[in-house]
């Protein structure tokens, strides 16, 4: 382990460097201890750290905030504002300790700086502590720490906290989200966390990740009760239950954080985080958000072929059989975005598509890469038929190949459910049935690399196996009829980056 130390003047304005380290190494440790007389200055200024020599910085925040809080203002008096596992700002003697462990490898250089935000924050200690590496290039990915001041939000559009396609540089990117810190108010205003988070990878135009509101997500349902609080992975370490509560405009700063370590969300190609701002993205509130991830320039999922079902060209190309498959379905609605208008204006119109439906079994040809870890299989669908079950077999598309199980593909519910909302919390639960109108879905398989590496095609087969008996959506209520509803099939294959 080695350690560079210093003290030094941020300046009002401008960027005064820290240390310029050597690699390859990783930093395991960021410790700035501010005393007292400058917190203030530093909740403006931003840390920045630019990777071996790239043209843009890969960390750039406010310092507060990526070190998981929204200011340095600590209205319970308590030891430490933030205690997380990868970040952690303690009141000791000297002022303000934050310290940041967050693994960070390079391979060349590392340049840290901090830069003024408008006021000069003297006397600022540093430490850094990093590790010598002998991680493979290509085999490592960048630590990111992604800023945005998303100032007025627009109504009826979700903020975007993360796009890896739009930050520095743009392009594919092959990594996987480690958490975020976000000031969600100014004004303690806890109703702008009615806002669901929407996560979404690799194209896919359904969240595979969606919350029931941005409390939940800081792991403080009822809005932590009004508390501060911090957890090892989760947290609301700043911001007064009210502003009649709050003691001036620090303590009125609302944020909450949430690290991933076992449950990063990995990411083959893009990821795009984005937050509802109140419950129809209707808030005025003003956010600013740090979203963390690792990544790698260049795509590790790579799509090979697209099947559109319905279309009879498609369907000739990829050798589609399905025998006991309806006509051709069209189908006009909506993925699960935000709202769909903002008073008469539409803000996610509906959209049009062409598949099929079948009870039986469907068979079509894909092209992979014969170098791929495993194939992601996505499908579009209509998910107002329910609970759509099928065993899904691969085989070699030579005549004759043995089909092999890869696994049974459940995608349960569907655009109606039973809806219960209890007058209070011992009142009798009457379930309402309601039905959406978001019918579209993306929903995906993974093909294991034992079936499919070595094969520049594959042939699968997909067997409706519905589940018995089927179940009604509320009880008392009919069981719908369902069935495998298939619109469009892509391959994605997994592959080794190949770098910028």
């Amino acid at each position: 382990v080695a350690t560079a130390a210093g003290t030094l003047d941020v300046p009002a304005s401008g960027a005064v460097t820290l240390a310029e380290l050597a690699g390859p190494a990783a930093v395991r440790l960021v410790r700035l201890t501010v005393p007292s007389a400058s917190e203030v200055a530093i909740e403006s200024a931003h840390l920045r750290i630019t990777w071996d020599g790239r043209p843009w910085p890969s960390v750039d925040a406010p310092v507060p905030l990526l070190f998981g809080a929204g200011t340095l203002y600590d209205r319970s008096g308590a030891e430490y504002l933030v205690k997380s596992l990868p970040a952690v700002i303690r009141e000791v003697a000297a002022g303000a300790e934050l310290s940041l462990y967050f693994p960070m490898p390079f391979r060349q250089s590392a340049r840290v700086e901090l830069v003024g935000g408008g006021a000069a924050a003297p006397a600022i200690a540093w430490e850094l502590r990093t590790v010598a590496s002998a991680d493979p290039p290509g085999t490592v990915g960048a630590f990111h720490a992604t800023y945005v001041d998303h100032g007025v939000p627009t109504p009826g559009k979700d903020l975007v906290l993360l796009d890896t396609t739009q930050v520095e540089g743009g392009g594919d990117a092959c990594g996987a989200v480690v958490g975020t810190s976000l000031i969600f108010s100014d004004a303690a205003d806890l109703s702008t966390l009615e806002g669901d988070p929407r996560f979404f990878f690799d194209d896919s135009q359904t969240p595979q990740a969606q919350g029931t509101g941005t409390e939940e997500w800081g792991a403080g349902g009822d809005y932590w009760s009004g508390q501060v609080t911090t957890l090892p992975l989760a947290g609301h370490p700043v911001g007064a239950p009210s502003p009649q509560a709050a003691t001036g405009p620090r303590d009125a700063i609302e944020s909450a954080y949430r690290f991933l370590v076992a449950d990063a969300f990995p990411f083959g190609k893009n990821a795009r985080l984005q937050l509802e701002h109140g419950g129809a993205d209707d808030s005025t509130e003003h956010y600013r958000t740090v979203a963390y991830w690792y990544g790698l320039p260049g795509a590790c999922l790579v799509q090979t072929d697209a099947l559109h079902v319905s279309d009879a060209a498609d369907e000739a190309a990829h050798a589609y059989s399905s025998p006991l498959a309806s006509g051709v379905d069209t189908l006009t609605s909506r993925y699960e975005w935000g709202v769909d208008h903002v008073g008469t204006q539409e803000v996610y119109p509906a959209t049009t598509d062409t598949g099929r439906h079948t009870t039986g079994t469907s068979e079509f040809t894909l092209a992979v890469r014969p170098d791929n870890f495993g194939v992601l299989l996505r499908r579009k669908l209509d998910y107002g038929l329910p609970d759509q079950r099928a065993l899904v077999y691969v085989a070699d598309p030579a005549p004759g190949a043995p089909f092999v199980l890869a696994g049974a593909w459940y995608l349960a519910g569907s655009n109606t459910c039973a809806f219960v909302d209890a007058p209070t919390e011992t009142g009798v639960a009457t379930p309402v049935v309601e039905t959406s109108n978001r019918r579209w879905r993306d929903d995906e398989l993974l093909l294991p690399r034992r079936l499919t590496r070595g094969r520049d095609h594959v042939r699968v087969r997909v067997v409706y196996a519905p589940r018995s008996p089927a179940l009604p959506v509320a009880p008392g209520a009919p069981a719908a009829p369902s069935a495998w509803s298939e619109y469009r099939y892509t391959a994605l294959c997994y592959v080794m980056p190949t770098g910028p």
